[in-house]
């Protein structure tokens, strides 16, 4: 049976790098989105704090249409905001902690949810609900060593890395276990994603 995780399975064999635009105008952060996408980084989510951020969301969402491309809903910690994701027309949310009625809530809406997670409970509670990815944050706290520890237990899990995540450090949390990296903030320095780009699988990795 299809699941809805199916879509970061799909996405993510792709790329190993997701694209966190938050508080950009959005004008923006469609220019964002796009570049992301031309350099092969297919996933990007849009964090939505405030009205202009869910305006943003779904400016991207639109643009993401056009260039088949889905979009992300990032900093999902209600159901007003799963609402407001749902209305915009994401294609995945994304929260900070692992709240089961968000994410409940979010698969029984068709869409994919990446909750955060810091402990080996929450991955178990993660998984018994499950969900097969999770978001470690803020991975620059919990550090690379965590990465290594939890693939021991949860070898099934996939775990995306996010927060204090760039373009110098995100290889040794690829290396470390990471399935993928998140960057977010570093992205204000317009020389990110070209090298973020570069931690990118060739063509020949990744053809069937």
């Amino acid at each position: 049976m299809a699941s809805v995780d199916d879509l970061f399975d799909s996405t993510f064999a792709r790329t190993s790098v997701m694209a966190i635009l938050r508080g950009y105008t959005p004008e923006r952060t469609v220019e964002l989105a796009t570049r992301a996408w031309e350099l092969g980084i297919d996933c990007v989510e849009v964090p939505i704090q405030s009205p202009a951020a869910v305006e943003a969301l779904a400016a991207t969402v639109a643009a993401g249409r056009d260039h088949g491309r889905v979009v992300g809903a990032g900093t999902v910690v209600s159901l007003e905001h799963l609402e407001q994701a749902v209305a915009a027309g994401a294609g995945f949310t994304v929260a900070p902690g692992l709240d089961l009625a968000v994410a409940q809530s979010s698969i029984a809406a068709g869409l994919a949810h990446l909750p955060g997670v810091a402990t080996a409970s929450e991955i178990q509670r993660a998984a018994d609900h499950g969900m097969r990815w999770v978001k470690a944050f803020p991975a620059i706290s919990l550090g690379t060593s965590w990465f290594h520890g939890m693939r021991g237990p949860f070898p099934q899990i996939k775990i995306v890395a996010t927060g204090g995540i760039n373009a110098h450090n995100a290889r040794e949390y690829l290396e470390a276990g990471a399935d993928v990296v998140a960057v977010g903030s570093a992205l204000e320095d317009p020389t990110q994603l070209e090298l973020l780009a570069a931690l990118m699988p060739s063509p020949s990795t990744t053809a069937p």
